[in-house]
């Protein structure tokens, strides 16, 4: 197996100097630096990258945690890290929490065991205080899509309730006034906030939406389906629909068309994230974009930097605003 010292010995300088390379350190000159490139090819030397993080205490990884990364949404927020971690040179470690705190706890702790130094973290059901105190012991974590004021300079996060109310706008601005909401289950902050964002900007033009108007069930297509069939089980009234997710509104579709109602003609659907899936399906939806992959980016680079003890972090908070994607799923409605 080549080694470090045979690359040395090729290219007539100093292990170190090879180390600089490797890693892209300074005080190597341009032509030193290409000789030593050269004969890491012509040699085929591959860093044994376990035995720098034993001798350095740290390793160049980044670790991703969420809660079910075969999930589209998650999916994609692995994506965006894997973009910055391929530019910087970073290895990357995927682990699922599945909706459990203890198994959010032990994926942290198994990415910590592998001297993981910068990590992402999707929390779903930590508490605030645990969160904060795993802020205190491991640099480099930062989380996406929780917000923590105490730890703000590490929370990377959309504005839910903005979102909500802009989609809302949107459906008063094409005449409708019965609204219905499907929306997630499962309790971690976003689906209320985005009702609350619905509820207010709904009060602020005199309506409001009523208990009987919210059906709640898993954030996903099947879940869709299943709230719709509840709300006209309930005999529930309405023209605009939104839902938490895409998913859920592909799933509210499906429902509706079963029942014999059109889309949009009967009902207008409104989802959130703007997934692959939201272009695909019949109507196209019309959603709110959730930048994930980009968050997912930016939080990756930040875990980084903070992962460094040379980087000095500020006090700013990393706050991401969903845009409106407008395409076929809502219409003016037109009163009966």
């Amino acid at each position: 197996m080549v080694t470090i010292k045979d690359v040395a010995r090729v290219a007539g300088v100093s292990t170190a100097t090879v180390s600089r390379v490797i890693h892209d350190g300074g005080q190597v000159g341009d032509a030193c630096r290409a000789r030593v490139k050269k004969v890491i090819q012509e040699l085929g030397y591959r860093p044994n990258t376990n035995a720098q993080a034993l001798v350095s205490k740290t390793n160049h990884t980044i670790g991703v945690v969420t809660p079910k990364l075969s999930m589209s949404f998650f999916g994609t927020l692995a994506s965006g890290v894997e973009h910055t971690a391929r530019e910087k040179g970073y290895k990357l470690l995927m682990a699922n929490s599945l909706y459990e705190t203890q198994s959010e706890l032990d994926a942290i702790n198994s990415l910590r065991n592998h001297n993981c130094q910068a990590i992402i973290l999707h929390s779903e059901y930590s508490d605030e205080d645990t969160l904060i105190q795993l802020a205190k012991d491991i640099p480099g974590l930062v989380l996406v899509n929780r917000y923590i004021p105490a730890i703000a300079n590490r929370c990377v996060w959309l504005d839910n309730q903005s979102g909500a109310q802009r989609a809302a706008e949107y459906m008063l601005a094409h005449g409708h006034r019965d609204f219905a909401v499907v929306t997630s289950i499962y309790q971690n902050r976003d689906p209320g906030i985005r009702v609350q964002g619905l509820k207010s900007c709904l009060e602020g033009v005199g309506l409001k939406l009523d208990k009987q108007a919210i059906a709640e069930s898993t954030a996903n297509i099947e879940g869709g389906e299943q709230a719709v069939k509840e709300l006209l089980a309930r005999g529930v009234k309405f023209s605009a629909l939104m839902a938490y997710n895409d998913l859920m509104a592909i799933g509210a579709i499906h429902a509706l068309f079963d029942a014999g109602l059109r889309v949009p003609e009967d009902v207008s659907v409104f989802g959130f994230d703007d997934l692959p899936a939201a272009r695909a399906c019949r109507p196209r939806l019309t959603t709110m974009h959730y930048p994930i992959e980009e968050m997912a980016a930016y939080a990756a680079d930040l875990a980084i930097k903070l992962s460094n003890p040379e980087f000095k972090p500020g006090s700013q908070t990393h706050l991401f605003i969903p845009e409106l994607v407008e395409r076929n799923s809502v219409i003016d409605h037109q009163e009966s």
